[in-house]
């Protein structure tokens, strides 16, 4: 898995999962040529791989063991995390066509892994408790409708989609589209708090904390939910109730495309030919999580933007993992951390391969990315459910 021996980096975790699915035990080499992954030597595994375009290497049982022997040593910063069973996947997504792309959804699609949709009734009836991983969607919990107001406000799409969320929120008892929305946001926290993994991108990274923190308090505007605001929402905001931040301040303003002083979008200026992100090196031995979750074949990553394209440093909890990162312009990309028995990834932007997506542009093609870094950092939360649990070190 290496940048210069693997020809299709994406399409080796589906084969990964395929293999589990097989129920066959897998080796993840942490840090061992781009994170290797060890799998058992079978004539279908190997035809697998040709059909899948997937550079794969056979050794014998004496060369594994040596390769083995070599991640155990304490000179080494590896480790073998042993897959045990493919995680079953969920993406909260609307039903329908929608004027964005979805990254996970996309990569999963190319990386043939199968995954189930799921949206804010299965999610109010309990059904997460049957995934092992989920996928929030780009999607708005506070129930301003992705702050596309000022500019999409008469486009068909907008109306359309306000129009279905309120029959929604009504169809299940709720006044206003956002109590809904809390109401889902809450029935997802408490399944990561149960175990359940969560990994999030773009707008639902910010939007998940933010309804969680103004529970019972309303920060929407009239062309949003009918009335006005709370004129003092600001203060009621309670920190206490996110994952993920802290301190931060909600935008007002409806005609305003932001929802508060989380995202780096609009404070950032760096031109988009040297906008990088680094992935943090974590001990693989006393740090497996983290160091699963930033396997890659290089540590600096292309940025790409997003209605949230970044984290801004000093609204991060502290309890909070910051996994990659922007030194120069003090802002985090991928962070990570624990809530209950639970995890929770939130990964800032849109697109890894499509660096200002905007909605209505055509969607990406990962045929023409097959070594996708940006895209390899998805991937590797979705193999992290499959991991056998131990206790991290910290």
């Amino acid at each position: 898995m290496n940048a210069d021996e693997q020809q299709n980096h994406l399409k080796a975790y589906g084969v990964t999962y395929w293999t589990l699915e097989k129920q066959l035990k897998v080796k993840w080499l942490l840090n061992y040529k781009g994170g290797s992954f060890l799998l058992p030597d079978a004539e279908e595994i190997q035809r697998e791989c040709q059909i899948r375009g997937v550079s794969f290497e056979v050794i014998s049982n004496a060369k594994a063991e040596e390769i083995l022997e070599l991640i155990s040593s304490p000179s080494q910063n590896m480790e073998a995390v042993v897959l045990e069973k493919a995680p079953k996947i969920a993406v909260y997504s609307p039903h329908g066509q929608q004027p964005w792309d979805d990254a996970v959804t996309m990569v999963l699609t190319y990386a043939e892994i199968p995954y189930e949709t799921v949206y804010d009734e299965e999610v109010l009836n309990d059904a997460l408790i049957l995934y092992d991983w989920l996928h929030l969607h780009h999607e708005d919990f506070t129930g301003q409708y992705g702050k596309f107001y000022r500019s999409f406000r008469s486009a068909a799409w907008y109306i359309e989609e306000k129009k279905a969320a309120e029959a929604l929120a009504t169809k299940l008892g709720y006044n206003k589209v956002s109590e809904e929305k809390l109401a889902v946001a809450q029935k997802i926290r408490d399944y990561v708090i149960g175990g359940g993994f969560m990994f999030a991108m773009c707008s639902a990274t910010d939007s998940f904390d933010i309804a969680l923190s103004a529970s019972g308090v309303d920060i929407c505007e009239p062309m949003f939910d009918g009335d006005g605001s709370d004129p003092s929402y600001q203060s009621k905001i309670d920190y206490s109730k996110t994952f993920a931040f802290k301190d931060y301040i909600l935008e007002r303003n409806p005609n305003v495309y932001e929802f508060s002083s989380i995202d780096m979008t609009q404070k950032r200026r760096i031109p988009k030919t040297t906008d990088y992100f680094s992935l943090m090196e974590f001990s693989a031995k006393w740090d497996p999580i983290p160091s699963m979750l930033c396997q890659n074949h290089t540590a600096l990553v292309k940025g790409f933007m997003g209605q949230t394209t970044s984290f801004t440093r000093e609204q991060i909890k502290s309890n909070v993992l910051v996994m990659g990162e922007n030194k120069t312009n003090n802002e985090a990309k991928y962070i990570h951390g624990i809530k209950g028995k639970g995890f929770f990834t939130f990964y800032g932007g849109h697109d890894p391969e499509d660096y200002t997506h905007k909605v209505g542009d055509p969607k990406t093609e990962l045929d023409l990315h097959p070594t996708s870094p940006g895209y390899r950092l998805i991937l590797n939360n979705v193999l992290f459910p499959a991991a056998k649990k131990k206790k991290q070190k910290t």
